[in-house]
């Protein structure tokens, strides 16, 4: 159950960008986070069930963080297309998850598979919760429950700037704690 789950959470993310981007559709902004934010549930359920019922396997370990990425990431670049970031803060999250999941693809040739850990977990937290503020902010705005002066361009830029924040953190310490995955190389 838990690898279907995250399986769900990949195939939720063309959703979400299609009801995120096509402004035709009526409440655009309330569907795309409704997707996003029941494709992030079952981040926590898919692992919260793995743990629980001892099904944790290799398949889960690599592939949860990459549907996490590309959850995480399409919205971003989506962000980025609707003018709701800075494509400066998304591309320092890009890197991030390109190297660690480069160094995820060399320690699993190598027979070991890499968990992410509290920073990482941490990190993708505090996109997820930005991705829904800004969703919930520009739902608010365009059916004009806020007035259109409310600075919801701000209150995104301090959730990108934390996101930011943790994503160089989280990514120095996966570096820093898998450099033999390097020396391996050589």
């Amino acid at each position: 159950m838990p690898n279907k789950l995250t399986l769900g959470r990949m195939v939720m993310i063309p959703v979400m960008i299609a009801f995120l981007m096509v402004d035709g559709i009526p409440r655009h902004y309330l569907l795309a986070l409704l997707a996003f934010a029941l494709a992030s549930f079952t981040d926590y359920l898919d692992g919260h069930l793995a743990r629980k019922n001892h099904l944790v396997t290799d398949f889960g370990k690599l592939m949860d963080p990459l549907a996490d990425k590309l959850l995480v990431t399409s919205a971003l670049v989506c962000f980025v297309e609707l003018e709701l970031t800075n494509a400066v803060l998304v591309i320092i999250i890009l890197a991030r998850e390109f190297l660690v999941t480069s160094i995820r693809l060399v320690a699993a040739g190598n027979g070991k598979v890499i968990a992410a850990d509290i920073w990482g977990k941490a990190k993708t937290v505090c996109q997820m919760i930005t991705i829904l503020v800004i969703l919930l902010l520009q739902e608010l705005l365009s059916t004009g429950v806020l007035p259109a002066q409310f600075p919801a361009q701000l209150v995104g830029d301090v959730g990108m700037y934390l996101s930011v924040a943790l994503t160089l953190i989280s990514g120095f310490n996966y570096v820093w704690n898998n450099r033999e995955v390097f020396r391996d190389c050589r």
